[in-house]
């Protein structure tokens, strides 16, 4: 009997059921083996993956790719339901090396049975379906991107995406597509938010004022006007909150859709080689600003507009006038590595330190404007910078100690013990998290109303949405509370990277700039810099995605941070 692995991919929930799709290349498979005694034994199945992506970067495709080097892998061949959802244009060229390299056969039902790689035909076979899954999804790209033209040309329906700030997105009955209909799906236009647009008739008349924008975020916020984000907590939990900022006033006097009229395509998606010299990397997708003569607008207006057309182009010649104008953009500088880039948070404010390099030396900043420290009442400085070779070299000193042979058991112990107290997962404590945030998003509208209520209104009403959406928060944040604990990692997995790390500690001293970053990611470092006292809080927090079990680099199939100690030992 000939054990395989199945190998199969399914590019996105929305669009494929990923259930649906895996039985039927599952099926396929087992149709091609089965007669030739064939059973399979393991699966690699991606979800959400496009094929565009090489195989090295897709979780699952990784994890067998990484499997054909491990003698005691399970499975003596792999088999795919389908060629174009494995490979896609050249990929098959850059990938079945490793399977014949490592003597695992790959079976494919367009071929019959495994793939010979001194024939000519197989080759040509799997190339051709390589174009084919390329071919197939730039026709997709170029069909949907006509029909969103046409849409945003003629008609009012929203098209995708978060309405600007201004506006809410109400029902417009049932989706035109019948089948789509009896799933229960909705068309959705957009609407006048009355508490939103008042604040972005007041934007465009103080700047047409005379108001510089800082100046306009200041008032403001000192006026207690929610900001965007503020407003609406739900879908901006990733920004702070606390206060108009000069980038949200911009946003908002450049986008022409407060004039009524449907704009698409304003960005596009670009991808772009991840290394020029290593194009078997692929390629990652890029949002770039397209020019102002390649924006589709409406032909009429179809939304209720928010300021008048005059007023929008009075504004665009004033920013204009000033010497920036709405779609101009800074020139790309020479970027820089920076070791702790992402895992450096300020002690005052609990933002994370942005990357800043001043005198080809790397440092970190936590800028805050004076209307953040009104809106949060807090004493911050204007500017916290620190330095990063004052924190570097005794966070290496910090693990060389916590990592050295004498202290490994007590460390393991402890990060064990911390990982016990992380909350499972399960779809009961996920449904809590969002009915949370769905709360929180609900609170905030709910008080912004409460504001903008006249002297004659009765908030009574809105007041019992508030106590109602409060309740729900309650029992949401209880049931949380309650959830049943688990850890995220095994006691096994964290003694491997340990006693790995702990073996190159002082090579780790005077490692490249890029490795070092990669080994401070996978340990889950986060430095908490206090600027009053000086000092750095360091924490390491590992689970399994960091321990990068399912990662396979370009040099070797290994994870990455396992590949930089390798290099350490080489040359320390």
């Amino acid at each position: 009997m000939i054990k395989h692995a199945f190998w199969g991919r399914c590019s996105t929930e929305d669009r494929q059921d990923p259930e649906a799709s895996r039985a039927w290349q599952y099926s396929r498979a087992e149709q091609l083996i089965t007669p030739r005694d064939g059973l399979i034994v393991a699966e690699y199945f991606d979800v959400d993956k496009s094929r565009s992506i090489p195989p090295a970067r897709r979780p699952e495709a990784s994890r067998l790719l990484e499997e054909l080097a491990n003698p005691d892998r399970g499975f003596d061949a792999v088999v795919v339901g389908e060629p174009q959802r494995a490979f896609y244009g050249n990929q098959f060229g850059n990938t079945f090396p490793l399977f014949e390299h490592y003597g695992v056969p790959l079976w494919v039902p367009e071929i019959g049975g495994p793939i010979d790689p001194a024939n000519e035909a197989h080759d040509m076979i799997m190339s051709t379906f390589g174009s084919i899954s390329k071919g197939e999804r730039s026709r997709i790209k170029t069909r949907v991107r006509s029909t969103m033209a046409a849409m945003a040309q003629t008609t009012n329906r929203h098209i995708g995406g978060r309405p600007p700030y201004g506006y809410r997105l109400v029902d417009a009955g049932p989706h035109p597509n019948p089948s789509k209909a009896a799933d229960g799906k909705r068309l959705h236009v957009m609407d006048i938010d009355p508490y939103a647009a008042e604040v972005v008739q007041r934007i465009f008349a103080e700047f047409l004022d005379g108001r510089g924008i800082f100046a306009i975020a200041e008032r403001l916020t000192a006026d207690g006007i929610l900001s965007p984000s503020a407003y609406d907590r739900a879908r901006n939990r990733h920004r702070s909150g606390l206060a108009w900022s000069k980038s949200a006033i911009r946003a908002i006097l450049i986008n022409p859709r407060y004039t009524g009229r449907q704009v698409w395509n304003k960005q596009r998606k670009r991808e772009v080689l991840i290394d020029v010299h290593d194009v078997a990397r692929g390629h990652e997708t890029k949002m770039t600003w397209n020019s102002k003569d390649a924006w589709v607008w409406s032909e009429k207006i179809v939304n209720p507009p928010i300021i008048d057309e005059q007023t929008f182009t009075d504004v665009q010649q004033m920013l204009a006038g000033r010497g920036r104008g709405p779609t101009s953009r800074a020139p790309y500088r020479k970027r820089h590595t920076y070791v702790l880039r992402g895992a450096l948070f300020c002690g005052i404010c609990r933002r994370r330190m942005q990357s800043h390099w001043i005198n080809n030396a790397a440092y970190y900043r936590c800028r805050f404007p004076e209307e953040y420290a009104l809106a949060n009442k807090v004493q911050h400085p204007r500017n916290v910078y620190v330095r990063e070779d004052a924190v570097v070299p005794a966070l290496d000193r910090w693990l060389c100690r916590y990592f050295a042979p004498h202290r490994r058991a007590e460390t393991i112990n402890a990060m064990l013990a911390a990982h016990a107290q992380a909350p499972a997962d399960d779809a009961a404590s996920l449904a809590a998290q969002q009915t949370v945030k769905d709360c929180e998003g609900r609170l905030a509208r709910y008080r912004a109303t409460l504001d903008a209520l006249d002297q004659d209104s009765d908030p009574s009403v809105v007041a019992g949405w508030i106590a109602e959406a409060q309740a729900q928060r309650t029992a949401a944040l209880a049931q949380l509370r309650q959830a049943p604990n688990k850890a995220q990692i095994t006691r096994e997995e964290i003694t491997a990277l340990i006693n790995d790390l702990g073996d190159h500690a002082q090579a780790l001293q005077h490692a490249d700039r890029g490795d070092k970053a990669s080994v401070y990611q996978h340990l889950g470092l986060r430095l908490t810099y206090h600027p009053t006292k000086q000092t750095v809080r360091a924490e390491a927090r590992l689970d399994s995605h960091r321990i990068g079990r399912r990662s396979v680099s370009e040099e070797g199939l290994e994870p990455p941070w396992k590949r930089v100690l390798r290099r350490l030992s080489v040359d320390p």
